[in-house]
């Protein structure tokens, strides 16, 4: 079976026949209750309960589940003994998500982290997907724009990350710096692939430029950020990183509408053992302590 997690979700609807029930034995919401069992019904191709207004039926299929579960729960018992053991140390697998243009915060915050608890794994993910922590996919997760939603996900604010509008030293030289918004007429920029990209510094951009005008597009911000630096156009950095450019020119400083809030994402069922409140309390340390958000 491919995720225990909803078995153990089945069981306990089949034990207490409520899905209300359930969440609160599990220390879980209900909708993630109602989406395992959804979830797991599908993936087997067969009812496992019958829904009616005092709650949830197990089925002949359910009863199996259930009957087969009961046989193993002191195995998961113990199991999970074993495990809560575990999780009152800092040490095992580290999994951490952001997106690429945050690495150069991350990667040495992992770092110190490391040194720190030299007992500790890091795996630190890169994509712009959202990983699901629901599912394991990691214990920390650090996202920004809008605040996460996830119901069963504790997220707490971190950071807004300034972003100004920068040009190299090069592209200032052949073309000039535009001294504001009216002279940006005749100037290249650099922008994503995306042109309706919900990001509210690319959202500026569209109100202040041509489309024809973006001559360089990429889905990828590292890329976005090497045009800059070789001179093809105008574009955004964020200003923690600009400043380890000595070639790049701020064109415009941050306007605070292009500011990017940050969020610490973590699941309930970690978010209060040992390894995930240590490196939590690291990162906003590090942060705080080389000024880096």
């Amino acid at each position: 079976m491919e995720n225990w997690d909803e078995i153990r979700t089945a069981y306990h609807v089949a034990r207490l026949g409520t899905v209300s029930g359930a969440a609160e034995a599990l220390g879980v919401h209900h909708a993630t209750v109602i989406r395992h069992i959804d979830a797991l019904e599908q993936r087997l191709g067969v009812k496992l309960f019958q829904r009616h207004p005092r709650g949830y039926t197990s089925t002949e299929a359910g009863e199996d589940l259930l009957r087969v579960a009961d046989t193993t729960a002191d195995q998961f018992r113990q199991l999970e003994s074993r495990i809560r053991g575990r999780g009152s140390e800092v040490s095992g697998e580290l999994i951490v998500t952001s997106l690429i243009s945050f690495a150069p915060l991350m990667v040495p915050a992992l770092a110190t982290f490391r040194e720190a608890y030299p007992e500790v794994r890091v795996r630190y993910l890169t994509d712009d997907r959202v990983f699901r922590l629901e599912y394991g996919e990691a214990h920390v997760a650090l996202r920004a724009g809008s605040v996460p939603q996830e119901p069963d996900n504790v997220v707490r604010r971190f950071a807004s990350e300034p972003i100004g509008l920068y040009a190299s030293a090069s592209y200032i030289k052949r073309h000039g710096k535009p001294a504001s918004t009216t002279e940006f007429a005749g100037h290249s920029f650099v922008g994503p692939e995306d042109l309706d990209s919900r990001a509210p510094f690319f959202r500026w951009l569209r109100r202040h430029v041509e489309p024809d005008q973006i001559v360089f597009r990429s889905t990828d911000t590292r890329v976005l950020e090497q045009a800059v630096l070789t001179g093809v156009g105008i574009g955004f950095y964020l200003r923690r990183e600009a400043a380890r450019h000595t070639s790049l020119v701020e064109v415009q400083p941050p306007e605070p509408e292009w500011e990017t809030p940050l969020w610490l994402v973590t699941h309930v069922d970690l978010h209060r053992t040992a390894k995930v409140q240590a490196f939590l309390q690291h990162l906003k340390d590090f942060a705080a302590r080389t000024q880096d958000v």
